[in-house]
């Protein structure tokens, strides 16, 4: 008995499993948010238009920058606490503190600060335009899949009204109310009938191996299609979605149209920033520093090694009447390297000697530099507000097309629709006389295999109109901001 209850509960939960592989569109078009490399790619630049903008803001604030460095002089050098040539080999460190800030800059900081907050807005809005192109697409390849499988159960029912109408011609066949023929025929028809279910069904297969990759999902993983009758998909009314009404609407709600104004209102910012480079700026400077050094060798003894001789350069004195000329002392000095704890004696007191203190403003004018790069800067900025208000005319001109063309495509469905319909039902009542005709031998085989391929062309043809349809009626009701849901 607990056997028979644990093989219960592991149907139960395998049959949870196949439940939960079904795809519907909403979750093919959630999984695709989440997982398509190009939504990924645009997140990433979302991010990056972030980083500039948090550099922007913090550009406000002073530069602060500290340094400090230590190292060994040797042959001829400056002393950095006496400023005198030597050629002692020296232990030094220096230290320095340096702060600058803008003060007035034509508001440029200002300006690139509010460009910043614009192109991090598009780049958002961006990711919500892929998200958008990406929900478009799976949609589409979404309706194809459904389509095409369906297609694989219309030609399956063909099969088997072949299938069956050969069990019957045969058994007759056998009881000689029939020719040979008429079974062979049928045979014949069964082949191609079985060969078409093979063709659908590799057909259907490719589709959805493309919707997986559109959903960037292992083609492996397991996919079954969550298939909605076609006639019970929630459509609005064709009245309701009048092109130029839908047009309006996506305007304000499409975020391809909203990308385009940030970038012009970007572009807008960047002309501002680029005419700030052509003004004088001001700035206030400050900085702090000190440095230490002290030589290698250190003075070990001194010994008194008598006068020099007389030297007429040196100067005289005169005694008594007697002039003597001036000797010069002489030492003798030993001298010895010092340890590495006598090197840095006197550490703290030379720091604090040699401390030193700067203040300041300055203002920096630009007459003419880098060949006129600031000037050209500012020229190629008006120029690129330009080409924004020109890229936006050129989406809107498209967005009006593509909803006029969906719109005339979906009118011109629905009546390829309406007609389909018309002729499966002349299809259907051609066949059924035609069977009845067949079943008492009035009809020949070849006839009733024209009349079953007819209705089978029918039934397709209004199948994919039906789709063609679904799927125009869809684009209008995502351009108008509904979303896509089936």
């Amino acid at each position: 008995m607990r056997y028979l209850f644990t093989l219960l509960i592991v149907v139960a939960a395998n049959s949870c499993i196949i439940a939960q592989d079904k795809w519907g569109l909403r979750r093919s078009v959630e999984y695709a948010w989440q997982n398509n490399l190009n939504i990924k790619q645009q997140e990433i630049q979302a991010a990056l238009a972030g980083v500039t903008e948090k550099q922007a803001r913090n550009s406000v604030y002073p530069n602060a920058n500290f340094s400090t460095n230590a190292g060994v002089q040797f042959g001829r050098s400056v002393d950095p606490t006496t400023n005198q040539f030597t050629t002692t080999q020296l232990l030094f460190q220096q230290y320095s503190l340096n702060t600058d800030i803008t003060i007035f800059n034509w508001h440029r900081v200002k300006n690139s600060t509010r460009a910043a907050q614009l192109d991090t807005k598009a780049a958002i809005a961006n990711v919500e335009k892929t998200k958008n192109d990406i929900a478009l697409s799976v949609a589409t390849q979404y309706l194809q899949a459904l389509l095409n499988t369906e297609q694989v159960a219309i030609v399956q029912v063909q099969f088997e009204q072949t299938k069956s109408q050969l069990q019957a011609t045969r058994l007759r066949v056998n009881a000689g109310a029939l020719p040979e023929l008429n079974a062979t025929e049928l045979e014949a028809q069964l082949a191609r009938d079985s060969t078409a279910i093979i063709n659908a069904k590799a057909i259907a297969d490719i589709s959805v191996l493309q919707l997986k990759a559109l959903l960037n999902l292992d083609a492996a993983a397991p996919f079954e299609l969550d298939i909605p009758p076609v006639e019970k998909i929630p459509l609005e009314k064709l009245a309701d979605l009048q092109p130029d009404y839908v047009y309006q609407m996506a305007l304000q709600n499409q975020p391809a149209q909203k990308v385009n104004m940030l970038r012009l209102q970007s572009s807008q910012m960047n002309v501002k920033v680029a005419k700030a480079s052509l003004y004088p700026v001001i700035s206030a400077f400050a900085g702090l520093g000190s440095n230490f050094a002290n030589p290698f060798k250190k003075v070990t003894n001194v010994s008194f090694a008598g006068y020099g001789n007389p030297d007429p350069t040196t100067g005289a004195v005169t005694i008594n009447n007697t002039q003597y000329f001036l000797q010069q002392p002489q030492f003798n000095v030993t001298q010895g390297q010092k340890s590495f704890g006598e090197l840095w004696k006197g550490y703290g007191t030379q720091v604090e000697q040699n401390f030193r203190q700067n203040i300041g403003f300055s203002i920096f004018v630009p007459i003419f530099s880098n060949g006129g790069a600031a000037r050209a800067a500012h020229e190629r900025s008006k120029l690129n507000v330009k080409s924004a208000e020109i890229t936006i005319q050129q989406a809107d001109q498209q967005l009006k097309q593509d909803i006029y063309q969906s719109y005339t495509n979906a009118l011109s469905a629905l009546e390829r629709f309406n007609a389909t319909e018309v002729t499966v039902a002349a299809s259907q009542k051609t066949y059924d006389f035609s069977l009845k005709r067949f079943d008492v031998g009035l009809l020949g085989t070849f006839e009733l295999l024209i009349n079953q391929n007819n209705l089978t062309t029918a039934k397709l043809n209004r199948l994919v109109a039906q789709y063609e349809y679904v799927f125009r009626m869809k684009v209008l009701e995502f351009y108008k901001g509904q979303g896509l849901k089936l």
